[in-house]
């Protein structure tokens, strides 16, 4: 039967979500790849495909490629299975979708030329403001010792500009992931469950479903290479690193009245330096895994979100350590406003970025936990 004559029982809001129906119908007929990661095993369980299921699936899949070349139906086949980057196109209108506010979320269909702007307006914003505010004679000087951060911008001032831009993110993207978790069928309430959600930060911590059922997530062709998963992990925990970093600082100031800069044996120090090297090569594996990857298993509209991010964040660990190594040198004002500007810019583009995918993919795991734990219950397998 050609696959445009599949029957498709739902009515979905847009063609890209009706074109993941059709493709699930196909899979879920098939089941050839049930043992390849989590989205077809969680697809079995459905009969028909609501909006709300369809994003559940796509934020599940990793984009591995494994169940593109292990299709019998994929192309030139003529019901053109590829559901790599049909999920994938899915994930983008999902983001878009539970964007918060809603205003912004246009950001996501041009969203690496946005990001690029954002960066690019923090950098020139702070490094301008320093510059403007401050005799150059004072910033070609070297400063040393606790609180020498500070002769260029006040504490207070720092935490009310980045207190704010990170609450902002941080409510946008809680909204927006409530908005994900009740569109794909869970109530609020679910959300404190403790199982599911351990059994996701194990799945999530370990990137599971990224190997393509244990062979390995394919690059220019079918055959495996884990490098996308090394480089996501490094990534992945360089941002945490980095995180830690900023909170034991804080501890450090609040705590102990102690005042940054601090010395290289420091905790935050020590921290910060892992995450940035992390934030560094993680980053650019990613961008030279995703530039051999196979083009038929991505979505060529995605492209610009995936690499303005990977920009952001190689920035952000770039400049990081550009002021970690200079900072007793007369260059220690002009790294610090391009550092602060660059983590500006992510703090206030983190909600439109590709960095919800890590949320939405966390609660989509969560889901499954939960789901196929009941599924086993019910079925006494």
């Amino acid at each position: 039967m050609p696959a445009t004559n599949m029957h498709t029982t739902m009515q979905h809001t847009s063609p890209v979500l009706a074109e993941a129906d059709r493709l699930m119908v196909v899979c879920n007929s098939c089941r050839y790849c049930e043992g390849l990661c989590a989205v077809f095993p969680a697809m079995e369980m459905r009969r028909i495909f609501t909006d709300g299921d369809l994003n559940y699936l796509a934020n599940l899949c990793h984009g591995c490629g494994a169940c593109y070349f292990d299709c019998q139906f994929s192309p030139p086949h003529e019901f053109e299975v590829n559901v790599p980057r049909a999920l994938a196109k899915v994930r983008i209108e999902s983001y878009r979708s539970y964007a918060w506010p809603r205003l912004l979320s246009g950001l996501f269909a041009r969203n690496g030329l946005a990001v690029g702007i954002i960066a690019a307006l923090g950098a020139i914003l702070f490094v301008g403001g320093f510059f403007a505010y401050y005799d150059p004679g004072v910033l070609r000087k070297i400063y040393s010792g606790p609180g020498a951060f500070y002769v260029f911008m006040p504490h207070a001032i720092m935490v009310v500009i980045f207190g704010a831009a990170f609450l902002y993110a941080a409510i946008s993207i809680g909204i927006g992931a409530i908005m994900f978790w009740r569109d794909i069928g869970e109530p609020v309430a679910a959300l404190a469950e403790p199982r599911p959600l351990w059994q996701a930060t194990k799945d999530a911590t370990q990137l599971k479903y990224l190997d393509g059922g244990a062979g390995g997530c394919a690059s220019t062709d079918d055959q495996p290479a884990d490098r996308r998963k090394i480089f996501h992990h490094m990534t992945f925990y360089g941002f945490a690193l980095c995180f830690a970093s900023t909170v034991t600082a804080t501890a450090y100031h609040y705590l102990l009245g102690r005042e940054a800069p601090y010395a290289w044996y420091d905790l935050p120090v020590i921290l910060g330096t892992l995450g940035g090297l992390g934030l560094v090569i993680g980053p650019i594996g990613l961008f030279t895994a995703k530039s051999n990857r196979d083009p038929v298993l991505l979505d060529p509209g995605s492209y610009g979100m995936d690499i303005a991010f990977i920009f952001v964040l190689f920035a952000t660990g770039v400049t990081g350590l550009a002021l970690l190594f200079f900072r007793q040198t007369p260059f220690m004002g002009t790294l610090l406003a391009l550092h602060l500007g660059v983590v500006f810019a992510l703090f206030l583009t983190l909600p439109y970025s590709k960095f919800v995918h890590g949320i939405y993919r966390f609660l989509a795991l969560a889901r499954y936990a939960k789901e196929s734990k009941l599924h086993q219950d019910t079925s006494g397998t």
